[in-house]
């Protein structure tokens, strides 16, 4: 047997070149970098620019940047400027949601099956309605959240709207639009976009943009701070001009998604478990 297997293995043991394996490369090595690249646009880029946005929102108090903010990268001060932007409108949509779902008013129809919005209404304020919805709407929630967020951050998408991701030199507070008819369209039909529906605002000039965005701006930090004073009103502590308002008292953990009634979900039951205890 080894007389017959000899003569072939022989060969193997003269030196050869081998040709290397081509090692395969992901789609998206080329576009992810954290090297700084040129700031190709007008963007504010520096504390120079932050410097005058600031008078502008508010020439009393002017300039203020205890975290140095203005004397880091560009990349860095677009990254803040876009999560104030964002931060600001869903401070906004909450302010007002809190308002309005703490007067009782609500939709006539049902959730769902044995499900209807009168009774997540009469569950109490409005942290407490978020804990009497159906495991499967806090889902679709979130859900759709974390969709709207994965597609605003998509620079393929951005680069087809003509613009650039925020880091990038982009414009903060841009939002892709969802009604497309290129190939990042989705496959049904959306008829509007999330930002500027009926398109109001590509109307208008570029004053009247610029004003309005410092409107927004300074909207948008007044309802974080009134959100904030509202569930804290909530939880009993003392807000002046809110305390005496009469805002129902929330027993519950603000800061999680689900609660016991959830536990269907993976996870959860441990996770509710150290709600308010850090694990201990």
């Amino acid at each position: 047997m080894l007389a017959v297997v000899a003569p072939v293995m022989a060969p193997a043991y003269a030196p050869t070149t081998l040709p290397r394996a081509t090692v395969p490369r992901m789609g998206f090595v080329d576009e992810f970098s954290t090297d700084s690249k040129p700031w190709t646009s007008t963007e504010i880029s520096d504390s120079a620019g932050l410097e005058v946005l600031a008078k502008k929102l508010n020439p009393t108090v002017g300039y203020f940047d205890p975290l140095g903010i203005g004397l880091t990268s560009p990349e860095t001060i677009g990254w803040f400027r876009h999560a104030e932007i964002k931060h600001g409108r869903v401070a906004m949509a909450a302010f007002v949601g809190y308002c309005v779902q703490s007067n009782g008013i609500y939709f006539p129809w049902d959730l769902s099956v044995g499900v209807s919005h009168a009774s997540i209404s009469a569950a109490g304020g409005p942290a407490d309605q978020w804990d009497a919805l159906p495991t499967a709407a806090k889902v679709q929630i979130l859900g759709f959240i974390g969709f709207l967020e994965m597609w605003s951050e998509t620079s393929a998408v951005l680069k087809k709207d003509g613009t650039e991701h925020y880091v990038r030199g982009g414009k903060p507070g841009y939002f892709p639009k969802l009604s497309r008819s290129d190939e990042m369209a989705f496959p049904h039909p959306i008829p509007l976009n999330l930002w500027d529906p009926f398109g109001f605002t590509s109307k208008l000039s570029p004053e009247r943009k610029e004003k309005a965005l410092l409107a927004e701006i300074n909207n948008g930090r007044l309802a974080q701070i009134g959100i904030f004073g509202l569930i804290s009103a909530s939880k009993g502590l003392i807000v002046p001009g809110l305390d005496k308002l009469g805002i129902t008292p929330y027993a519950g953990e603000v800061m999680a998604p689900f609660t016991a009634n959830d536990a269907s979900l993976p996870y959860v039951a441990d996770m509710v478990k150290n709600i308010g205890t850090y694990g201990y």
